[in-house]
Protein backbone atom coordinates (compact mmCIF):
# COMPACT_ATOMS: atom_id res chain seq x y z
CA UNK A 1 0.00 0.00 0.00
CA UNK A 2 1.21 3.51 -0.82
CA UNK A 3 0.16 6.95 0.11
CA UNK A 4 -0.78 9.02 -2.01
CA UNK A 5 0.63 12.50 -1.89
CA UNK A 6 -1.66 15.50 -2.78
CA UNK A 7 -0.35 18.64 -3.93
CA UNK A 8 -1.49 21.95 -2.01
CA UNK A 9 -0.77 25.62 -3.18
CA UNK A 10 -1.53 28.34 -0.49
CA UNK A 11 -1.91 31.40 -2.49
CA UNK A 12 -2.25 34.86 -0.35
CA UNK A 13 -1.82 38.27 -0.23
CA UNK A 14 -0.14 39.75 2.78
CA UNK A 15 -0.25 43.68 3.82
CA UNK A 16 0.91 43.65 7.13
CA UNK A 17 1.63 39.98 7.72
CA UNK A 18 -0.88 38.81 9.45
CA UNK A 19 -2.18 36.75 6.53
CA UNK A 20 1.47 35.56 5.77
CA UNK A 21 1.58 34.03 9.78
CA UNK A 22 -1.62 32.20 8.88
CA UNK A 23 -0.51 30.73 5.59
CA UNK A 24 3.06 29.88 6.85
CA UNK A 25 1.41 27.70 9.62
CA UNK A 26 -0.79 25.74 7.47
CA UNK A 27 2.56 25.01 5.26
CA UNK A 28 4.50 24.21 7.97
CA UNK A 29 1.74 21.74 9.47
CA UNK A 30 0.14 20.68 5.93
CA UNK A 31 3.18 21.12 3.48
CA UNK A 32 2.43 22.63 -0.23
CA UNK A 33 3.87 25.46 -2.07
CA UNK A 34 3.71 28.90 -0.93
CA UNK A 35 2.89 31.90 -3.51
CA UNK A 36 2.50 35.28 -2.19
CA UNK A 37 0.84 37.91 -4.30
CA UNK A 38 1.99 41.14 -4.26
CA UNK A 39 0.42 44.34 -6.50
CA UNK A 40 2.72 45.12 -9.55
CA UNK A 41 2.58 49.14 -7.46
CA UNK A 42 3.03 48.32 -3.79
CA UNK A 43 0.83 50.01 -1.63
CA UNK A 44 2.29 51.85 1.78
CA UNK A 45 0.42 53.12 4.71
CA UNK A 46 -1.59 56.48 3.42
CA UNK A 47 -2.39 54.32 -0.11
CA UNK A 48 -3.83 51.41 1.32
CA UNK A 49 -5.99 53.36 3.03
CA UNK A 50 -7.34 55.95 0.88
CA UNK A 51 -6.48 54.21 -2.74
CA UNK A 52 -6.69 50.27 -1.79
CA UNK A 53 -9.42 50.50 0.64
CA UNK A 54 -11.87 52.52 -2.16
CA UNK A 55 -10.42 49.53 -4.84
CA UNK A 56 -11.44 47.40 -2.50
CA UNK A 57 -15.07 48.57 -1.48
CA UNK A 58 -15.65 48.61 -5.73
CA UNK A 59 -14.37 44.97 -5.80
CA UNK A 60 -11.47 46.13 -8.07
CA UNK A 61 -8.45 44.15 -8.52
CA UNK A 62 -4.83 45.27 -8.87
CA UNK A 63 -2.19 43.90 -11.41
CA UNK A 64 -0.13 41.36 -9.26
CA UNK A 65 2.86 39.33 -9.27
CA UNK A 66 2.91 37.01 -10.31
CA UNK A 67 0.67 37.27 -13.25
CA UNK A 68 -0.51 33.87 -13.83
CA UNK A 69 -0.75 31.09 -11.51
CA UNK A 70 -1.29 27.91 -12.60
CA UNK A 71 -2.81 25.48 -10.68
CA UNK A 72 -2.91 22.51 -12.66
CA UNK A 73 -0.38 20.22 -10.53
CA UNK A 74 -2.50 21.57 -7.39
CA UNK A 75 -4.97 18.61 -5.49
CA UNK A 76 -5.81 21.75 -3.33
CA UNK A 77 -6.35 25.04 -3.15
CA UNK A 78 -6.35 27.17 -0.14
CA UNK A 79 -6.60 31.37 -0.39
CA UNK A 80 -5.84 33.85 2.03
CA UNK A 81 -6.84 37.38 2.40
CA UNK A 82 -6.71 40.86 4.63
CA UNK A 83 -10.34 42.35 4.83
CA UNK A 84 -10.44 45.99 3.90
CA UNK A 85 -13.28 47.54 4.33
CA UNK A 86 -15.25 44.13 4.76
CA UNK A 87 -14.22 43.00 1.51
CA UNK A 88 -11.06 40.71 -0.03
CA UNK A 89 -8.16 43.22 -1.17
CA UNK A 90 -8.02 44.01 -4.48
CA UNK A 91 -4.71 42.60 -4.33
CA UNK A 92 -6.58 39.12 -3.78
CA UNK A 93 -8.96 40.26 -6.52
CA UNK A 94 -6.20 39.92 -9.00
CA UNK A 95 -4.78 36.70 -7.39
CA UNK A 96 -8.13 34.67 -8.33
CA UNK A 97 -7.87 36.53 -11.54
CA UNK A 98 -4.78 35.33 -12.24
CA UNK A 99 -5.95 31.79 -11.35
CA UNK A 100 -5.18 29.19 -14.98
CA UNK A 101 -6.52 25.32 -14.94
CA UNK A 102 -8.57 25.75 -11.95
CA UNK A 103 -11.56 23.71 -13.35
CA UNK A 104 -12.67 21.19 -10.90
CA UNK A 105 -9.89 21.98 -8.02
CA UNK A 106 -11.50 22.60 -4.40
CA UNK A 107 -10.63 25.33 -1.98
CA UNK A 108 -10.07 26.44 1.58
CA UNK A 109 -10.55 30.19 2.08
CA UNK A 110 -9.25 32.39 4.82
CA UNK A 111 -9.79 35.97 5.76
CA UNK A 112 -7.50 37.70 8.82
CA UNK A 113 -9.26 41.16 10.01
CA UNK A 114 -9.54 42.73 13.08
CA UNK A 115 -13.20 41.81 13.98
CA UNK A 116 -15.67 41.51 11.05
CA UNK A 117 -15.08 40.02 7.49
CA UNK A 118 -18.25 41.65 5.79
CA UNK A 119 -18.71 40.65 2.28
CA UNK A 120 -15.32 39.11 1.98
CA UNK A 121 -15.83 35.30 2.07
CA UNK A 122 -18.86 35.44 -0.41
CA UNK A 123 -16.88 37.91 -2.78
CA UNK A 124 -14.51 35.44 -3.37
CA UNK A 125 -16.42 32.54 -2.98
CA UNK A 126 -18.20 34.39 -6.23
CA UNK A 127 -15.34 34.97 -8.22
CA UNK A 128 -13.68 31.07 -7.58
CA UNK A 129 -17.20 29.50 -8.91
CA UNK A 130 -16.37 31.79 -12.07
CA UNK A 131 -12.94 29.84 -12.25
CA UNK A 132 -14.47 26.39 -11.40
CA UNK A 133 -13.61 26.13 -8.19
CA UNK A 134 -15.67 24.69 -5.51
CA UNK A 135 -15.22 25.70 -2.03
CA UNK A 136 -15.32 23.36 0.42
CA UNK A 137 -14.35 25.43 4.04
CA UNK A 138 -14.15 28.84 4.73
CA UNK A 139 -12.58 30.31 8.08
CA UNK A 140 -12.67 34.25 9.18
CA UNK A 141 -10.08 34.51 11.64
CA UNK A 142 -9.68 37.73 13.90
CA UNK A 143 -7.17 39.39 15.56
CA UNK A 144 -8.01 37.96 19.01
CA UNK A 145 -8.65 34.36 17.26
CA UNK A 146 -4.81 34.54 15.63
CA UNK A 147 -3.13 35.06 18.89
CA UNK A 148 -5.41 32.17 20.98
CA UNK A 149 -4.68 30.54 17.62
CA UNK A 150 -7.53 28.08 17.90
CA UNK A 151 -9.06 29.06 14.83
CA UNK A 152 -5.92 28.77 13.00
CA UNK A 153 -5.92 25.24 13.88
CA UNK A 154 -8.97 24.76 12.30
CA UNK A 155 -8.03 25.91 9.17
CA UNK A 156 -5.02 23.52 9.25
CA UNK A 157 -7.52 20.60 10.31
CA UNK A 158 -9.74 21.55 7.28
CA UNK A 159 -6.75 21.66 4.89
CA UNK A 160 -5.96 17.97 6.54
CA UNK A 161 -8.76 17.01 6.02
CA UNK A 162 -9.78 17.82 2.28
CA UNK A 163 -6.46 16.13 1.53
CA UNK A 164 -7.16 13.14 3.52
CA UNK A 165 -4.34 13.62 6.38
CA UNK A 166 -6.22 14.44 9.41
Amino acid sequence: MFAIIMKISIIFHSYSGITRGVAEKIQAACGGDLIEVKPKTPYNKITAYTTGSMRARREEADPVEPGEIDLASADLIVIGTPVWFWKTTPVTNGAINALRNGEGKKAVLFATCGSKAGETIPIMKKALARKGVTVIGEHVLTRRDIIEGKKVAEVVDAVKAAVGNP
